[in-house]
């Protein structure tokens, strides 16, 4: 196992991720400023495509972070499914019964991603996943696929490990084990479908269009929102949430319900917009 592995399990995760937040959230001047300049020289951030390109006018990390896109930077596909991030394919392909596949020799199941929930995990037996990772120097907010109606939306606490290839490799049922909020939706065309937002070490929180930030605070226990009678309807290619640091999403889609893209495969690098699959 490599070292850097094994760091994560010595390292306490919950204490580096919540001071990261904190920091994140500093006004902190020209300090936050050069913090910026650095991350977008270290990891070659295109502000180009930015709504507000003038690294100098952002308030604190996260402000950055979670930047909002120049119009027309991503124009949405024709497509029944579009990608909803920027990012690259972890892995993508059709669920074994109930089993995902996460890396080499790595597999985890529907029902632990979804915190125990067997009647919807039920709905995707068979069913299709596309495990998106979205790396420091992408666009960290996340779209609809297609049009939805939220029907729930469930904190899951977890582990913070680390979400990058490697880890995927090493760490089994990462997905399933670490921190995540999982948002199910109902189209009228695809059926139900979810959307998985992952934690990761330093992802300070993440947040929904509909809630505003879901942590902090870390619940201790499984938290779920119902929003049946909220009449919460997000069209293709709404946002409908976001990271304030780093991670991946996952998602599920029910037997027969879509033919992914044929060019979309592992490792490739994918754009928000472009088309995910078809009907």
């Amino acid at each position: 196992m490599p070292f850097s592995i094994i760091l994560q399990y010595l390292l306490p995760k919950q204490a580096i991720t919540a001071l990261a937040g904190k920091f994140s959230n500093l006004q902190a001047g020209a300090l936050t400023t050069a913090v910026i300049r650095w991350f977008v020289k270290r990891y070659g951030v295109n502000m180009t495509e930015a709504a507000n390109a003038d690294v100098s006018s952002y308030k604190t990390f996260n402000e950055f972070f979670t930047r909002s896109l120049r119009e027309g930077t991503r124009p949405l596909a024709k497509a029944d499914f579009i990608c909803p991030i920027d990012g690259t394919i972890s892995q993508i392909g059709n669920i074994r019964k109930d089993q995902i596949f996460q890396a080499k020799g790595h597999y985890y199941s529907i029902l632990a991603l979804l915190a125990g929930n067997q009647l919807l995990a039920e709905k995707f037996a068979s069913g299709h996943y596309a495990c998106l990772y979205l790396s420091p120097k992408d666009y960290h907010r996340i779209h609809m696929p297609c049009d939805g109606l939220l029907k729930t939306m469930t904190y899951v606490p977890g582990d913070l490990f680390s979400v990058n290839p490697i880890t995927a490799t090493n760490v089994p049922n990462l997905f399933s084990r670490n921190e995540r909020v999982v948002c199910e939706f109902e189209s009228e065309k695809h059926g139900t479908f979810v959307i998985t937002l992952v934690g990761a070490t330093i992802v300070g929180s993440m947040a929904t269009a509909w809630h505003g930030i879901v942590n902090p605070p870390r619940y201790k226990n499984i938290r779920t929102w119902f929003y049946a009678d909220k009449n919460i309807f997000l069209k293709q290619g709404d946002e409908m949430g976001r990271f304030l640091l780093g991670s991946t999403v996952v998602l599920l889609f029910e037997k027969e319900s879509l033919q992914f893209n044929p060019n979309w495969q592992a490792t490739r690098n994918v754009m928000l917009g472009e088309m995910m699959g078809i009907k």
